[in-house]
């Protein structure tokens, strides 16, 4: 590092590897390919190259521990011991046949995990899993329960600091705080508040904090990204309380306390009344930060500067970044400051110089996580005096500037059509009182129809098929005669078991998002832009980057095909705007509500296609709706109203007989039901099997009317589910909800499962469905 330099911070970085070895080493590891001992090799070798890496371009501190097999808050929920009873294991560390049971269960009884479901079947059920915040990863929530103890169950942060530190690499170990990890589990006890284990807790976290003394680490970074939050006044104490037992217990130690996504607002004094060593703002998110810590911080406090977007892909304005930190770094001295990204670059791909199919205009405005460490290497020089980075500048300069210019950004016509959006675009023509009898009457579906989500298994030969195709080792008509024969086989599949409403299976969709970006102007594709989702499920957003047009119709012809091999009713399928913009990388140059009204026009343009073609149901997912939702509810309203506006601009231009479909991803309801009624879905099917029918207590408390699928399956497990359980779940259903409304499904597509898994355990949903027809009178659908 330039001795001119300052220092240069990455709070984390992707931890799949560039060609995602991580995912294939887990998925071999599951598939009983290779041994434990090789993928904790593979593991290893992984974070050995991201350290390297790091140190290569500049990085000066580099964390350690921001690695994880599966996700970040299990390791906390593990090296904390917080072990749920039925993975409980009388070992003193925990095995990965449990790390992975609890992360995504198991079909059989393993030898340390103590299972008894009894009527729920064999195996263990994976924890249950929700967004981070408002980002598309996944996290496995903690379960927490009155008089729980905590030990020290797992030295991962400890050993992984050492393993860093044997390479040569002094790192900076990476924690989520104690109080943002209780905040983030949940209870079956509804009056139990998590936060009041905090004293039980903090015992283990010190209990690390001293190891790491011992072993040289001088600083640690402590995640509390719940300092974005709104908070009350008792979790403003128990950070006090938390840090005060820190800084009492380990004071050789010094900590930086991490906030990132958003304004920390009320708690701002909170956080710069810890007392702790450092403190992180993302400046992105809430520029306006940086004017109130200059004021009101202590002397002493070193100030992490968020100042690189680590959650979107767009290219820094350097010289934008310099003149407003200059002035800043002049009142709080060289040495208060550390330049980083705004949060984690877990959230974005590796290295965009990985791109070579980018247009090459698209590409100079693009960064990577390699090319943001080296856009805050450039930035630290340059803010210590550096005067030998003009050229880097210049390249910054003239990126920003083609950008801005680009006649690929806008289109004049998009505009016009914005502009003659009113009223009668935004409303179905009857209530849906009117339109569930019109439906009814059209459909003659059964007491507790039964149907899937969209997606079938995306199997090996359905992916080799696609590579082949994509690079030309196989022809435009043998690659359609494969998926024709593929599809075919999907829908008399269907037939066979009885389920009552079909899909095609979407063989040829490569991606919910990505396959219709493909379609629509506007948008920029990668071949190794991968992000992690959730363990080894990785996506590769689309990079929106200008105005949204559809020339021609995207799905007609699939739905057209599928719907001529049977008499069932045939859904099609569609991804909707909100989801579209959530699940992409989205432009920075207008608000993302002007860019979701595109989308939404461009969706309205199909679904009134799929109409015209004879379409009866139209499914219309947005899985991502909630995940939007700002993390302050002061301005949940705006995104809602929005967002909800999006959805019926796009789904409410058909006639009263077509029947409209839309799915969510885990969320919670509660706070949001009043948007979700005023979405107007006829048939809405979500996520619930994890949470035992706990997220339709909002359904049943609004006396939502509309008909709902409660999700009896949960796919983001590899278990096959007993019938006996799925009616167990829509038993739990049927005392929240009208037996007229529920629709049976599972949990969400299952592209990322086996046919091995999925045929039983949709036989066993069907069974369920019909079990329950022959044991109830409910009033039919």
């Amino acid at each position: 590092m330039s001795l001119l330099s300052l220092p240069v911070a990455t709070l984390g970085t992707p931890r799949i590897g560039p060609r995602r070895e991580l995912k294939l080493a887990l998925e071999s590891y599951w598939a009983g390919k290779i041994s434990e001992q090789q993928l904790l090799e593979d593991a290893s070798g992984l974070r050995a190259a991201n350290w390297a890496r790091q140190k290569s371009i500049g990085v000066s501190i580099i964390p350690s521990n921001d690695f994880s097999l599966y996700d970040q808050v299990l390791d906390t929920t593990v090296m904390a011991g917080a072990i749920p009873e039925i993975y409980a294991s009388k070992a003193e560390s925990v095995s990965l046949k449990t790390y992975f049971a609890m992360a995504r269960g198991s079909q059989c009884d393993d030898r340390d995990a103590t299972v008894a479901h009894g009527a729920r079947g064999s195996g263990a059920l994976a924890q249950e899993m929700t967004k981070w915040f408002d980002t598309n990863y996944h996290y496995m929530v903690p379960e927490f329960y009155r008089g729980q103890a905590f030990r020290l169950c797992s030295r991962k942060p400890i050993e992984e600091y050492e393993e860093a530190k044997a390479l040569g690499f002094q790192t900076r170990p990476v924690l989520i705080g104690p109080v943002t990890f209780l905040k983030l589990g949940k209870s079956a006890d509804s009056s139990f508040q998590p936060l009041s284990l905090l004293d039980d807790l903090l015992p283990a976290y010190i209990e690390v904090l001293q190891e790491l003394a011992k072993r040289g680490a001088d600083w640690v970074q402590v995640d509390e990204p719940c300092l974005v939050l709104d908070l009350d006044e008792a979790v403003r104490k128990a950070l006090l309380r938390a840090y005060n037992r820190f800084a009492k217990e380990v004071p050789a130690i010094k900590i930086m306390v991490a906030s990132y996504f958003g304004d920390l607002g009320d708690n701002l004094d909170t956080a710069l009344s810890l007392p702790v060593s450092g403190l992180h703002l993302d400046l992105v998110r809430a520029p306006q930060l940086l004017d109130r810590i200059i004021a009101d911080s202590r002397s002493d406090l070193v100030m992490s500067l968020g100042v690189v977007d680590g959650r979107n892909v767009w290219r820094s304005d350097l010289s934008s970044i310099r003149q407003r930190l200059e002035p800043a770094i002049a009142k709080l001295g060289k040495d208060r400051v550390q330049l980083a990204p705004s949060c984690s670059l877990l959230h974005v791909p590796v290295d965009v110089e990985l791109e070579t199919g980018l247009a090459s205009d698209v590409k100079s405005w693009l960064a990577f996580s390699v090319q943001k460490m080296r856009e805050l290497a450039i930035l630290a020089r340059v803010l210590a005096g550096d005067q030998n980075v003009g050229l880097a500048l210049a390249d910054s300069d003239c990126a920003a500037a083609a950008r801005r210019t680009s006649p690929k950004i806008r289109d004049a016509n998009v505009g016009i059509r914005m502009r003659a959006i009113d009223q009668t675009m935004r409303r179905r023509a009857s209530p849906f009182a009117c339109r569930s009898e019109i439906q009814r009457n059209r459909f003659g579906l059964p007491a507790f129809p039964t149907t899937t989500i969209g997606s079938f298994p995306q199997t090996t030969e359905v992916r080799n098929a696609r590579a082949a195709h994509a690079r030309g080792a196989m022809t435009d008509e043998q690659y359609e005669g494969f998926l024709k024969e593929e599809t075919a086989r999907a829908v008399r599949w269907q037939e066979d078991i009885g389920l009552d409403v079909l899909v095609h299976g979407e063989f040829e969709r490569n991606d919910m998002v990505q396959y219709f970006g493909e379609q629509l102007a506007g948008f920029a594709f990668t071949r190794n832009g991968w992000v992690q989702s959730y363990g080894s499920r990785c996506v590769r957003p689309p990079i929106l980057f200008g105005d949204v047009v559809r020339s021609k119709p995207i799905t007609v012809d699939w739905w057209r095909y599928a719907q001529s091999l049977t008499r069932k009713p045939m859904k099609a399928m569609l991804t909707g705007p909100v989801t579209i913009l959530n699940w992409s990388f989205v432009r920075d140059d207008i608000p993302r509500s002007e860019v979701c009204r595109q989308l939404a026009l461009a969706i309205r343009d199909e679904v009134r296609d799929l109409e015209n073609a004879g379409a009866a149901m139209i499914q219309i997912d947005e899985a991502a709706l909630r995940e939007g939702l700002p993390l302050r509810r002061s301005q949940w309203k705006s995104y809602l109203d929005w967002a909800c506006d999006c959805f019926r601009i796009c789904s409410s231009g058909v006639a009263d007989q077509t029947q409209i479909h839309t799915h969510m991803c885990y969320s919670e309801f509660n706070d949001i039901i009043g948007a979700i009624a005023a979405m107007d879905a006829d048939v809405i099917s979500i996520e619930t099997s994890r949470s035992k029918m706990e997220l339709l207590e909002a359904f049943s408390k609004y006396e939502y009317p509309n008909q709902i699928g409660p999700g009896v399956y949960d796919i983001h497990s590899p278990r096959v589910p007993e019938a006996s359980e799925m009616k167990e779940l829509m038993a739990l259903a049927r005392t929240r909800l009208l037996d007229s409304q529920l629709w049976v499904n599972p949990d969400c597509g299952l592209k990322t499962r086996k046919w091995e898994e999925v045929r039983p355990a949709l036989a066993n949903m069907v069974a369920a469905a019909r079990e329950l027809r022959a044991a109830s009178s409910p009033q039919s659908y």
